[in-house]
Parts: structure tokens; sequence; C-alpha cells
């Protein structure tokens, strides 16, 4: 089953996740690529574990998809998230009896080196996720990058590292049998955790069900208001703060005689979001702006600023805001 971001709880649950198997170890794999990993790897387990795979690829995505429904692994969810947003906001403190990284991107360039996974916030958010015996299981055939992530572990002062031969299952992934058939092999590195930090939880939260919890905002716009000048491009607008950025990108004619809807893309860290914030006139002749339910936005502090932005635009443009709810 593939689960967009809004489909979850932050943080989420095993019993509502996995309601026939609650029971069962849970296993992240990140990077999942093709999914030729977890059926292999689900076959030495006498049932199979309840499964959560996250990848940035689309195309991956469904071909790890199809491969797991015909291995008849129906207790798998797949995501396409970055891998932090996902460990970080839906698992919950000591859910995980193991992450799976097989040949992650070594980002080799020196510059580039903030990019890669491995790193010590990682080893921190992955031992508070961690039950106690659980781990970190790391394949790789590129052998600086090994030993970047080894060094890495250690400089947590959470984990504690092993070095033992990778699982069968890492060596049937697609760019393992591409090493192979180069003679090369990978390495492999399992880390335990020493501690268990309690690594908080963001500030996000489902689109909730009940509209007063939406973020919103009334005001009063004057009579001869226009958005935008007939036939100009509208002007992009950037707001940055607190660790998000907002871009008003476009506004909108809506279906409604009286009212647009504006597009903005929202940068929070690794998580990055496209929202739509109508702007509707009601009965009472004011103007309520909300974000819109399309497309399953989460709401955080960044998608609460874009509903911001756009009411202090139209406040610049002459509106008088009676209300704010974000």
């Amino acid at each position: 089953m593939i689960s967009p971001l809004g489909d979850f709880h932050f943080p989420d649950a095993p019993s509502r996740l996995y309601p026939q198997t609650p029971e069962r170890p849970w296993v992240l794999e990140i990077g999942f690529g093709d999914g030729r990993f977890w059926p292999h790897y689900a076959a030495t387990f006498e049932t199979a574990p309840n499964y959560l795979g996250v990848e940035l690829s689309g195309v991956s995505l469904l071909k790890a998809q199809r491969r797991l429904k015909n291995a008849g692994l129906d207790n798998a969810i797949l995501t396409k998230l970055p891998a932090d947003v996902l460990l970080r906001e839906v698992v919950p403190h000591g859910g995980l009896d193991s992450i799976v990284v097989n040949f992650p991107d070594p980002w080799p360039k020196a510059g580039h080196l903030d990019h890669r996974l491995l790193r010590v916030p990682f080893f921190e958010q992955a031992a508070s996720r961690l039950k106690p015996g659980g781990a970190v299981l790391l394949t790789t055939d590129h052998d600086e990058y090994f030993d970047f992530a080894c060094a890495a572990a250690r400089d947590s002062g959470v984990m504690n590292v092993v070095l033992t031969e990778p699982p069968p299952a890492a060596l049937e992934t697609k760019y393992a049998l591409k090493w192979r058939d180069l003679g090369l092999s990978p390495q492999h590195a399992r880390f335990t955790p020493t501690a268990h930090p309690v690594v908080p939880h963001g500030d996000i939260h489902p689109y909730p069900e009940d509209p007063d919890l939406v973020p919103h905002a009334i005001l009063t716009l004057p009579a001869d208001f226009i958005p935008a000048a007939p036939g100009q491009p509208f002007e992009k607008r950037t707001t940055r703060a607190g660790g998000w950025t907002v871009i008003l990108l476009d506004l909108y004619a809506s279906l409604r005689r009286d009212g647009w809807v504006a597009l903005a893309h929202v940068v929070e860290g690794e998580l990055t979001q496209e929202v739509l914030i109508g702007i509707s006139g009601r009965e009472d002749g004011s103007h309520l702006v909300r974000l819109a339910k399309f497309g399953g936005p989460i709401i955080t502090p960044g998608v609460k600023a874009a509903v911001g932005a756009v009411t202090d635009w139209l406040e610049e443009s002459g509106g008088r805001v009676t209300h704010r709810g974000y």
C-alpha cells in the first residue's frame, strides 16, 4: 500500500498502521529502490514483520509496490518522503525493531557531505526510535562512506558499531548485483543503540476534520479590490522565518464568483509541500482565507505561515483582518 504523508498520524502506531498484525516486529527500510530486498529478507522470518519503506523516486515506488504485492506481503506500507521526516515525525519513540539502509547515495563531493543520511543527527534520531535490542543495518559498496558512517555512529555517543557480513537479502538488490558482476563486494555494519535519547517530534498535524481548526483568517476587502491586473502575471512573494520558507507562486480565479486560490510553496528543512489557500467571499461581505484540503497537506508551522502570508498580502492590499486562526 502506498501512503502519502497526510495519511499518517504524528507520531503513528503499529496498531493503527497494521491492524491485522500489530504485534509483529516493525522494520523501516530507507531507500528501498525497486523493492528487491524486502521479499528476500522477509522470507528469513517465520512470519513477515510489519514493513515501512521510504523512497524519493516515484518510479521506484510503483515498481516496489508491484513486487511486494506479487510476493503476498500485505503488511507493507510504502511512502515517498525524505527519510528524516518520516523517522522523526511518524515513528514513535522505541517503535522500530530495525532500520535497513542498503546502498545509500554517498554524495561523494566534499561540498555535499551534509546531504548524507548517515550523520550524527541520524544516529541520534535512530537510537530514539529503536526498541532496546534494535539495530540500524547498513550495507554499502562505497568504502569512504562506510568509514564516514561508522565514524559518525561512534561520534554520536549513542551507537555501538559491529562490522559483520551483510544479510544475503542485501546482496539481491540492484546495486549489489551490479557490483558483484564487477567483482566487488559490499561492506556491512550493524549499529546498536547504547542509549535511547529523547528526540522530540515536531509540530505537525494531519488536516483536521473540524473546520474551525483549519488554519484560516477572516478579513474585509475593499469594494474595488482587484487581486492582480488583468493579463499581468502574479508577482511572487517570499517570506522566511523560523526554519521555514514560504513562496506565494500564483493566484487563480476560483469557480466561485467572488473568490481566488493562491498556490504556495513551503519548505521546512527536508520537507517541501505545495499547498492551495482559498480566498472566498462570505454572506456577510467578508472573505475567508483558508488552507484547502486538496492534495492532503499536513499542518506545519510553515503551512500556517503560508496562510499568514496570503492574509498579510491581502491586508497590504487594503484588507482589514478581523480574525486570525493560524
